[in-house]
């Protein structure tokens, strides 16, 4: 008997990946926003003008999900805006990220509409964002239910945990990438690709593939993000010390212990040489990072500080109320009849979505 399960989507990195994915070359080549906007015309559409691209994308995954993976559970969060408490914390978060089209932006909408319509959960809010939910059901449900997240955000593997069997179904940009990690990882176990029941493009990551992949534990993802920082979310970490953050983390835990034994040796320099010698000698960090780890301004947000706020940043919440039992998300409340209903809505041909066997 296969493993009763409760899947998670990353509502927000589907959703937004299946609109890039597919988008005509006059708008992905385009140079500006204004000529992108002249191309908007050649985006699929429904009769009446409603964008479907990237609903058209989604609804193919979700259909293939259900019908191959078959989830006894299953939720979809979303990100509703970028103004959440983060912002509060530092308003530059995600501050690199240009305005979400308009094409995209209603189909959000719409896709949420959906989803509700077709009988699954949707969690999203003004004030958080999809991983803290997605966080806050791993942390009520792990102990009843193996939970896995599908997602391509690197950010969920700080759930990830091979003793309540959380695992993430990582997407990757291609297939063959996914392949390439089966042979890295599967393979070597004897393990035939076929008895591996993933959806497309996905890889499986457990706690044993998060440190090899990684270079840290599960756990350890928002310490690697605190110093590291993040590009995608304009999380700062710190500058200069990239290299050196995997082999600190696996000596000291966490960014607070790495910091705690920095200031212990600060008070007398004979034992501040001993720690950076043994950082040479003992860990293989060839350039110091101390200074870039302690330096101080304020003009600019960098060392302890920047490296604690960014922790903080990479942290996803993990108790948020849900006051809902673990059967409000049974996948038996999934209605196909109603995704082709929206289907001849939308004008999407059934045929494109669950093939010509259906």
């Amino acid at each position: 008997m296969s493993e009763r399960k409760f899947v998670i989507v990353d509502g927000s990195s589907m959703l937004s990946t299946c609109y890039y994915a597919v988008l005509p070359r006059e708008i992905m080549f385009a140079k500006s926003e204004e000529e992108k906007q002249k191309h908007y015309d050649k985006i699929l559409h429904a009769k009446d003008g409603t964008y479907t691209n990237a609903v058209f994308g989604m609804l193919k995954m979700i259909v293939s999900l259900m019908k191959k993976q078959q989830p006894d559970y299953i939720a979809f969060v979303f990100d509703k805006t970028r103004d959440t408490f983060r912002r509060e914390l530092y308003p530059d978060y995600k501050g690199t990220r240009g305005i979400t089209p308009e094409p995209l932006k209603s189909q959000f909408v719409l896709m949420e509409e959906i989803l509700k319509d077709v009988g699954f959960q949707v969690l999203l809010s003004e004030q958080y964002e999809a991983d803290d939910y997605a966080g806050s059901l791993v942390m009520k449900f792990r102990k009843e239910i193996s939970m896995i997240l599908l997602t391509k955000d690197h950010d969920y593997l700080q759930l990830v945990n091979d003793e309540y069997n959380v695992r993430a179904w990582m997407v990757q940009s291609r297939q063959e990438k996914a392949e390439e990690l089966y042979q890295k990882y599967y393979s070597f176990y004897g393990v035939k690709k076929e008895e591996v029941n993933l959806p497309e493009k996905v890889f499986e990551y457990t706690s044993d593939t998060v440190l090899r992949e990684e270079g840290v534990r599960p756990e350890q993802i928002a310490d690697l993000k605190g110093i590291q920082g993040d590009p995608s979310d304009n999380i700062p970490g710190v500058k200069g010390v990239s290299s050196a953050v995997p082999p600190l983390l696996r000596e000291y835990g966490t960014v607070e212990e790495i910091y705690r034994s920095i200031h212990e040796a600060e008070a007398d320099k004979k034992i501040l040489k001993e720690l950076q010698d043994f950082w040479k000698n003992q860990l293989g960090i060839t350039r110091s990072p101390y200074k870039a780890l302690t330096k101080t301004s304020e003009e600019e947000l960098c060392g302890e500080k920047a490296a604690m706020l960014s922790k903080t940043l990479a942290t996803m919440k993990t108790d948020i109320p849900i006051d809902m039992a673990l059967e409000a998300f049974s996948a038996e409340a999934y209605q196909e009849e109603k995704v082709k209903k929206w289907l001849k809505i939308l004008d999407i041909k059934e045929a494109s979505i669950f093939g010509s066997g259906k």
